[in-house]
């Protein structure tokens, strides 16, 4: 008859916490990596598939190395230090993971394969020494049999990792900084090694946990090495979709999103238009037949909310805008000016989703949602351009900022945009913002009007219309047809935007500054960085 009680069934032994602990720091670690990839590569599916494949790959040469060593190794104090060890890495990644990262980031590999350097350099040790505890606490295990030793071992791992994926995803990152949940994973490290040592806590294993425990609280106060973006930080934090910093410089405050301008607002002026593609917002007002017409307005995506602002501000419109991120509304309301009135009503919701569960219609939805690097693949496909056009009243129209070249091998992307909004609407127009072939801001409008609205009508409507913008400049570069034979249109079960993006890398993003005095803008440009992503600056 088994005598145990509740509390001795539920009691670890000393290798199973070390199991438990290493699925926990591993699954926690790989989260992070994300986060930290996130700024300098991107979050496309090339910098994830890499993430999980180079994780795998580093437990299991963990496991296999400590399998061979485990008949003669194994030991609490051998895990120990091993727990040691990822705690002293986890301490490098704090200090100099900004450097490392853009150490990694010039190696000539295909786009794609970019982050794979960094994910190896950065995460690749730690997991490798997570990877013998396992084997290591099989051969230590006090149950009978290989089979049944083996099995408690991959369960405990496996709850480890559970709890590590979600305590990560829905406790830490909305909670902390990257370098205080590094530094979680390090004390966690440590204090499982200080469990390990016991009862043998001699002088010399006292002096290493207590070594290892400085340099992680150093590395966490000292900061990150690298450079920061020049200007006053007025506030910076981790929010659940990504790092956001607002960032003053001169009269210019400007939002940052994982490392990337996705705002700014002109403190003297917060009305104007500090990108020149925000401008181009207002060009519904001159498709409609009579710019009475737009009178319901949703924006998906708030950013610094430039074009909602003055929308409401400015229109006799009601304006709502979906913004999934909780802590970008927060800050635009605290930093942007941003105030909810009855014409502008903030929804803290995806874009598609808002659409799914609205019973309201809208005469423009202005789609200028991006996550850093690229528009969320659900909202580009034909099935979510069906979703919009049936929101849409019976003249209503789609505006769309795209980040694309207007020709060349860069294009591909905006042309199987456009080709997937015309599977839905009858007339899609698009407007380059930047002269050339540079990657950029392009902004297409589709209508459910057939009625083709020619450039010379827009330029009619521009000087009779009283919208507030003087739109002739943007009217220069309208277009109406595209060749698309060579891309495809987007659907659910197939949107390869990150093959379409990947003629990007490397190119040089240019966006137009807007000076409204003259109605001129001035370009500014930054390198696309590898794999598959692309900075936008979202208003």
């Amino acid at each position: 008859m088994d005598t145990k009680t509740v509390s001795e069934r539920v009691r670890l032994s000393r290798p199973e916490l070390a199991v438990l602990v290493s699925g926990i720091a591993s699954m926690g670690l790989e989260i992070l990596a994300g986060r930290m990839l996130a700024p300098q590569f991107g979050s496309s599916i090339y910098t994830w598939g890499g993430i999980i494949g180079v994780f795998l790959a580093a437990l299991s040469y963990g496991y296999h190395r400590g399998g061979q060593r485990a008949k003669t190794e194994a030991s609490n104090d051998k895990m120990a230090r091993l727990f040691l060890l990822t705690a002293v890495y986890v301490a490098v990644l704090v200090f100099a993971g900004d450097i490392l990262l853009r150490m990694t980031s010039g190696f000539p590999l295909p786009s794609r394969f970019a982050s794979l350097p960094a994910i190896t350099l950065l995460f690749g040790p730690p997991t490798y020494f997570l990877g013998f505890i396992s084997p290591y606490a099989a051969q230590l295990s006090e149950k009978e049999g290989l089979g049944e030793a083996s099995g408690h071992v991959y369960a405990l791992g496996t709850v480890g990792s559970i709890v590590g994926a979600f305590a990560t995803t829905y406790l830490l990152i909305p909670s902390l900084s990257i370098e205080r949940i590094g530094l979680v994973f390090g004390l966690l490290s440590v204090g499982t090694a200080l469990v390990l040592f016991r009862p043998r806590l001699d002088r010399e294993r006292v002096f290493s946990v207590v070594a290892v425990t400085a340099m992680l609280v150093a590395a966490v106060g000292s900061g990150a090495v690298g450079v920061a973006v020049e200007g006053r930080v007025v506030y910076q934090t981790q929010t659940p979709y990504q790092e956001l910093e607002v960032i003053d410089v001169d009269d210019r405050r400007t939002l940052y999103l994982d490392g990337r301008p996705h705002s700014a607002m002109d403190l003297d002026d917060p009305s104007r238009h500090v990108f020149d593609y925000t401008s181009y917002f207002h060009l519904p007002l001159l498709f409609a037949d009579d710019e009475a017409e737009i009178d319901r307005v949703l924006f998906i995506g708030g950013g610094g909310f430039t074009g909602p602002k003055r929308f409401a501000e400015e229109y006799n419109v009601t304006v709502d805008v979906a913004e999934i991120d909780p802590v970008v509304i927060d800050v635009a309301k605290r930093y942007f000016g941003v105030s909810e009135s009855p014409q502008l009503r903030i929804h803290n919701v995806g874009g598609r989703q808002y659409l799914r569960e609205t019973d309201h219609t809208y005469d423009l939805i202005v789609l200028d949602a991006y996550r850093k690097d690229k528009v969320p693949f659900e909202l580009t496909t034909v099935e979510f351009m069906r979703l919009a056009r049936d929101r849409l009243s019976e003249d209503g129209m789609l505006f769309a900022n795209v980040i694309s070249a207007p020709s060349g091998p860069a294009s591909k992307f905006y042309r199987a945009q456009y080709k997937t909004m015309a599977q839905v609407y009858p007339q899609v127009y698009s407007f380059p913002t930047v002269d050339g072939v540079n990657v950029q801001n392009i902004e297409l409008v589709a209508t459910k009007n057939a009625t083709v609205v020619t450039e010379a009508q827009l330029r009619t409507r521009n000087t009779q219309r009283a919208i507030g913008v003087d739109l002739s400049r943007e009217l220069r570069t309208y277009r109406r047809t595209e060749e698309t034979g060579d891309v495809p249109v987007l659907r659910d079960d197939k949107a390869p935007v990150d093959d379409l993006l990947d003629p990007m890398v490397g190119q040089r993003y240019v966006v137009g500054e807007a000076d409204e005095a003259n109605a001129t803008a001035t370009p500014t440009s930054s390198v696309v960085p590898p794999v598959s992503s692309v900075s936008a600056a979202v208003g």
